[in-house]
């Protein structure tokens, strides 16, 4: 019997709530039709009436009517049961329920406040739960409309009765408020707007006693919408005239943040579905077989475009709705902060990705020992913390963020917040959370201004004004609560606040954030004879720009020492006591360097067409472009960043020569093995790319002094392990190019990082051969995360190279010195389904690689291979080399139960012999193995033998049975042991094949 009340798929089995419900009504329909009895129902018949009575409202409206009025005559317990009834459809069926049904459950909402029904306040809390971050669907359109609506009918009762369901409404409204108001232009969500702001601003303005309950968050919530007009005089009125709200006590917003929110209200945005599936994960999986369960998790509650908000109220839940015992923390269950670093790498939107770590340190801006919970902030320490072994990004983005946090989120009351940050760091330490927080101060992969600044701050204490550095980012706009000078400063923090952009998003990759890399250095100061003013650190550097100029027809070596003391001056002024504005921008130093070159017959970031033999090339080795690129690839500051920015922007082939440069020096490091530098009596001429930046970088570190004891006495300690910390570096380097430059884009061109590499590396097309070979297996090995899977790249790679440099990769691959393809089967799939299109040399090329990456990694191939058949896009004349790969493949696989029983389900479609040429492959190679896992295979769907082969049960394929029958044919069906194992008799298999 089909259900009245949810939507059920055909093979999905029968809910026992509805089912009861159901069953109930059935049996005692004949009373729910006048005339009803008189008689009083026991206590087990009043709850199979109620059962009936709230079946029969929602699934037969017509009736609706007389029954509820029944109801009315029955009710015995204040309408509890009734409403429990309710509440429990609402948190388990709601997202099954049939249009006519949800109509029906909101009609009954009514009726139970009109007679204020014991509980009416949970099932309210439940329905508002049911609202989704961003999910523009009709439905959940429709559920907010009707609910505030609802809420704005009952205002009074509301009030009156159940002032904490106008709270929770509030909560919920604010969110969704943010997102809906990011689409202005659509007019079904006009009226929907008007009314949310409407109940808002009503509960805001007529009850902000009300409101204050709430807490800190609420000034959280009202920063995403302060664009809104509505909402700006609330701001105003919030900061500058409190007396606005006319609540005794309300004198300031400081008192909203030392409010703490209680964590009820963060499950108010969070369905009771997706709640259960995150506790699922924090106390039940194992860290390390958590993906999986990732993955179906994304594909279930974030799939759609605009969903990825949720993100944020899932950070806020962990955070402080989700508390685990000592033994979920001293288990190998996942922990709370990994799950947010892999929340907050599936963050694809930059304005998402702020509001989550806005979300995740929220609580470190005002923390107070006396009533905040140290489990609320712990999650963000330790994940900056247990990322730096590897993922040494996220620890610099997140540390750097909570720093720009407490400079501008509220300046006029930063005592607040600098000591709620530095009374978490304090509590964390006591507490044991880590054992000190030395650990992120010595951190060598972090940046030297980041540490700086951070020690500066902790040593500042609750100081109002901390003493700040300058970062290598780009500028930071306020984003102060409004005060009497200007509102207009009010921003929204998570909108605007710039990420650190040398920060990659994807943490993956350990080489690229290899924590020993000693790249990063203070400013060099041994420049600071030429500035003690403003005044004189410009004119300075403006007297060595026209040396350069003048010197720049005579010899190039003069020429490169003075563009080296202007980049190292520039870079240096942060070191030096200047008063004033400094008016030379790196956009107007850049500007004057290019044009006077181009003058004289130098062309900055020429791209390498290629490498050249001959190690004395002035182009590669002493070029103005190669010393930028060094200096930039040493320093990494931020007035040499924008300077090479500005280049990029103005048509220079920046990251093409950056990465030149880059591979060239890896390759030359891969060759030179442990070679030590050569003696000072070699000329510079005879130095390749390493030794020459291997010479330029000991002189960095001692201020530029070519000719100091310090740099001899570094030039005869050099080792390999420093050789391949410079690599490391310059990888680095180059990164954080590609994450600025995708930055400075235009932000409607979608320009990834990874789109970025596979432009430059079009630059080295032309290169030798080998070289080239080195070049895509440096990338794969160093640029993981932006290589690993993309079809640019990989396609590419085909193209250039030749067979025998393939299978050289095909050996590095085998021997695991890196990942093409990676271990994500979706985007596996993806690759061969579109290398369908590509030339059969690239096909065969590609297959190479995948079957040797397959053969080693943990891809479920069993998965791989079913989705591939299943997917219908297997054509004989496209997919063929697919096809023969696969078998090679499953060929070279150890037949377990679960790669057996795929290869038993492939559908019998195209290429129908394929399942038995891969048991005849195993039968020689692993015959014993084979018949175990099959036995194991068929004996799991022994349980289900009645039904296992009928035209709605699951078909196992023909070849692969035929195959069977005439394996034992040939045996004589002697082999008694084999046969023994199988759950099926030789009968069956023929009934199989039949079929």
């Amino acid at each position: 019997m089909a259900s009245k009340l949810l939507k059920i798929a055909p093979l999905e089995a029968q809910n026992q709530i509805e089912l009861s419900l159901r069953q109930a009504f059935e049996l005692l329909e004949p009373q729910l039709r006048p005339p009803f009895p008189l008689t009083i129902p026991t206590p087990e018949e009043y709850s199979q009436l109620n059962r009936a009575i709230l079946y029969g409202v929602l699934c037969e409206p017509h009736f609706a009517k007389i029954q509820i009025k029944y109801l009315h005559a029955i009710v015995t317990d204040g309408y509890c049961f009734f409403v429990n009834l309710l509440t429990t459809i609402v948190d388990e069926l709601y997202s099954k329920r049939v249009k006519s049904a949800r109509i029906q459950l909101i009609s009954l909402v009514s009726v139970m406040i009109y007679v204020s029904a014991v509980g009416i306040d949970g099932l309210l809390v439940s329905l508002l739960r049911q609202i989704v971050g961003g999910d523009f669907s009709d439905g959940n359109l429709w559920l907010c409309f009707e609910l505030v609506s609802l809420f704005l009918r009952k205002w009074d009762w509301l009030v009156e009765e159940e002032p904490q369901v106008l709270r929770t409404g509030l909560y919920t409204y604010l969110r969704v408020l943010s997102d809906h108001c990011r689409f202005p232009g659509d007019s079904k969500l006009e009226a929907l707007r008007r009314i949310e702001i409407e109940f808002c601003i009503k509960l805001l303005r007529e009850q902000f006693h009300l409101c204050l309950r709430i807490g800190r968050d609420l000034i959280r919530l009202l920063q995403d919408l302060v664009h809104v007009p509505e909402f700006q005089a609330v701001w105003k009125d919030l900061v500058l005239n409190p007396g606005e709200f006319r609540t005794q006590g309300f004198e300031d917003i400081s008192q909203l943040y030392r409010q703490r929110t209680s964590s009820r209200y963060f499950l108010l945005r969070i369905t009771p579905e997706m709640e259960s599936q995150l506790r699922f994960l924090l106390t039940h999986v194992k860290l390390g077989s958590q993906k999986r369960h990732q993955a179906w998790f994304l594909r279930k509650f974030l799939s759609g475009s605009e969903r990825e908000t949720l993100i944020i109220d899932i950070v806020r839940f962990i955070c402080c709705g989700h508390h685990p015992s000592n033994d979920i923390i001293q288990s190998d269950v996942i922990p709370r902060w990994a799950v947010i670093g892999w929340l907050l790498k599936s963050c694809r939107k930059s304005y998402v990705e702020a509001n989550v770590k806005l979300a995740l340190f929220y609580d470190w801006l005002f923390f107070d020992e006396r009533i905040d919970n140290i489990m609320n902030v712990e999650p963000a320490m330790l994940l900056m913390v247990n990322s730096i072994p590897k993922y040494v990004a996220m620890t610099h983005t997140l540390l750097e963020f909570l720093l720009l946090l407490v400079d501008n989120f509220d300046s006029e009351r930063k005592d607040i917040i600098v000591k709620g940050v530095t009374s978490s760091f304090g509590m964390l330490a006591r507490k044991g959370v880590v054992g000190s927080i030395h650990v992120l101060i010595s951190c060598d992969a972090l940046s030297p201004p980041l540490k700086e600044w951070l020690g500066r701050f902790l040593k500042a204490g609750v100081s109002k004004e901390p003493q700040q550095v300058h970062l290598p980012c780009t500028s930071v706009p306020s984003f102060n609560l409004p005060s009497s000078t200007t509102l207009e400063t009010q921003t929204v923090i998570a909108g605007e606040l710039t990420e650190s952009k040398c920060a990659p998003n994807d943490g993956v990759g350990t080489k690229a954030f290899d924590s020993s890399v000693p790249i990063s250095v203070e400013p060099v100061t041994s420049y600071s004879s030429l500035v003690v003013n403003c005044e004189s650190v410009e004119d300075a550097i403006e007297n060595l720009v026209h040396r350069f100029v003048e010197t720049a027809r005579r010899s190039n070596t003069i020429d490169i020492q003075i563009l080296e003391k202007i980049l190292l001056s520039f870079a240096n002024i942060d070191g030096h006591k200047v008063t004033g504005a400094f008016a030379l921008s790196p956009q107007s130093l850049s500007s004057k360097i290019a044009k006077e070159l181009e003058l004289n017959g130098h062309k900055l970031f020429s791209p390498l067409e290629s490498i050249p033999n001959i190690s004395n090339c002035d182009d590669v080795v002493h070029s103005a472009t190669a010393l930028i690129i060094r200096t930039f690839i040493f320093s990494q500051h931020e007035r040499l960043l924008e300077m090479v920015l500005s280049w990029s922007r103005h048509g220079f082939p920046v990251g093409k020569c950056l990465l030149s440069y880059v591979l060239r020096l890896a390759y030359e490091a891969h060759m030179s093995g442990d070679v030590m530098l050569p003696d000072n009596s070699m000329k510079a001429n005879d130095l390749g790319i390493l030794f020459l930046h291997m010479d330029e970088y000991f002189s960095f570190l001692n201020g530029g002094r070519k000719d100091s004891p310090e740099a001899d006495l570094s030039t005869a300690k050099v080792d390999h392990q420093l050789v391949a910390n410079l690599v490391d570096g310059a990888f680095s380097a180059y990164r954080c190019f590609l994450m600025y430059s995708r930055n400075s884009l235009d932000k409607a061109a979608d320009v990834t990082p990874a789109r970025l590499l596979f432009s430059d590396l079009g630059s080295c097309s032309k290169w030798e051969k080998q070289i080239l070979k080195f070049s895509f297996c440096s990338i794969f090995c160093y640029l993981s995360d932006l290589s690993t899977g993309e079809e640019d790249i990989i396609k590419l790679l085909v193209t250039l190279l030749d067979q025998a440099d393939i299978v050289l990769m095909q050996f590095e691959i085998g021997l695991k010195k890196f990942s093409i393809f990676g271990e994500n089967t979706e985007t596996i799939f993806y690759l061969i389904k579109n290398s369908f299109n590509w030339g059969l040399l690239e096909q065969h090329k590609v297959w190479g690689l995948i079957r040797s990456e397959l053969a080693v990694s943990k891809v479920q191939v069993e998965k791989l291979i079913l989705e591939i058949f299943c997917s219908g896009i297997l054509d004989p004349n496209s997919a063929s080399i697919a096809v023969e790969g696969l078998l090679m493949l499953c060929s070279c696989r150890m037949p377990t139960p679960e790669l057996v029983g795929a290869i038993m389900l492939l559908p019998n479609t195209a290429f129908q012999d394929f399942s038995a040429a891969v048991l005849a492959t195993w039968a020689v190679s692993n015959s014993s193995v084979l018949f175990d896992s099959l036995a194991n295979f068929l004996e799991k769907l022994g349980n289900e033998k009645g039904d296992l082969f009928t035209s709605t049960g699951i078909r196992i394929n023909h070849s692969a049975i035929s195959w069977l029958l005439s394996y034992f044919n040939t045996q004589g069906m002697k082999d008694n042991d084999i046969l023994s194992k199988l759950s099926v008799s030789i009968l069956d298999m023929k009934s199989m094949l039949q079929l």
